[in-house]
């Protein structure tokens, strides 16, 4: 948890330095929920998550440098420098990708559980996703047919309370979301998030009762410490309703209960905190030294295995080649009886027998 909050950090400051482009959406508060339900998975099980990924490819056991590396958009990221924030995909710890449209994950979530199911296999799916997700068509079609289906598959629902600015209350009828799964007659649970003990304890629960043949919806109540994104300044939020959320900040939570429960002693914290700042640091230097992905390389991995007649055409280039001899008269030469002028975008000439 402490590794991923110091690696979160790092990122949202080199944002503000512009190493690192497009959007940012961190984990931070969520740490308990990203490593609670990592850690419940097994190494053959798969994840399709959403946009704000970073904590569980860390949690999974990608490489902190490689993690980095593709936020900065370098080519020994985990996507190669294309993913960047939202997309990133590692095959080796089955984290099947980070996506950007909202509830875009769970139709794959759960074909993935089908794929699963036709070839006999033990694995299971985690599905993430925010509290907004679930009140598109896709969330619904997706739970359905899991239960008809009787799929290996777990959806966990991140509830921080707020999708984007809007809180849940205002944006779902029914603001218990786990118990949306009566409807297709689905085992559901809600957790609290700010835990890491019970999310993995009730996320290995869901997965057992997935690996059976009966998916799961598993609410976990989580809190967000800052916006929606790093360029969102929550003025949504009250300095009240911002204070309450840094009171339930669960590093903090946690490292209280293990120093009374005596699980660590101070001396102990303070040797994590400087090996996670270590390692970032160490991640930080990683992804600087990285190399950009080659021009060259920009419609490399388009497709799984070559299509014929694939356009790897540049931004600029002429959308069709010009024969050298086809050229084309602008008004002005045709006019003023000036000569002809090249141009890449002419058509074809006719040319005389």
């Amino acid at each position: 948890m402490l590794l991923v909050r110091r690696f979160e950090e790092r990122a949202g400051r080199a944002y503000t330095q512009a190493l690192i482009g497009g959007y940012l959406h961190l984990n931070l508060g969520e740490e308990a929920f990203v490593v609670g339900a990592a850690a419940a998975m097994k190494p053959t099980d798969y994840l399709f998550t959403n946009y704000r990924e970073h904590g569980f490819a860390i949690a999974r056991g990608a490489d902190l440098g490689r993690v980095m590396a593709e936020l900065y958009g370098r080519a020994d990221g985990l996507s190669k420098g294309w993913g960047g924030s939202m997309h990133m995909f590692d095959l080796e710890h089955r984290l099947m990708g980070g996506y950007g449209i909202v509830g875009g994950q769970l139709p794959l979530a759960t074909g993935a559980a089908l794929a699963i199911q036709y070839r006999g296999g033990s694995e299971a799916v985690v599905a993430t996703m925010g509290d907004g997700a679930t009140n598109i068509g896709a969330f619904h079609e997706s739970l359905n047919i899991a239960a008809l289906w009787n799929l290996p598959v777990v959806y966990l629902v991140d509830n921080n309370e707020l999708g984007m600015g809007t809180s849940v209350e205002r944006s779902s009828a029914q603001p218990d979301l786990h118990k949306r799964a009566a409807a297709y007659r689905m085992d559901s649970a809600r957790v609290d998030g700010l835990d890491p003990e019970a999310v993995y304890q009730a996320t290995r629960h869901a997965l057992t009762r997935a690996r059976a043949g009966r998916p799961f919806l598993l609410e976990v109540m989580t809190v967000r410490l800052k916006g929606h994104s790093v360029v969102d300044p929550a003025a949504y939020r009250t300095a009240e309703e911002s204070a309450q959320a840094l009171a339930r900040d669960p590093l903090d939570r946690l490292a209280r209960q293990l120093i009374v429960e005596g699980g660590a002693s101070q001396d102990q914290l303070d040797l994590w905190e400087r090996q996670a700042h270590d390692a970032v640091a160490q991640a930080e230097q990683f992804a600087k030294a990285s190399p950009l992905p080659p021009v060259d390389a920009l419609f490399d991995h388009t497709y799984a295995t070559p299509v014929p007649n694939e356009s790897r055409r540049l931004p600029g280039d002429p959308l069709f080649e010009t024969p050298p001899e086809a050229t084309c008269r602008r008004p002005n030469d045709l006019d003023e009886g000036g000569p002809a002028a090249s141009s890449p975008y002419s058509l074809p000439q006719p040319v005389a027998a």
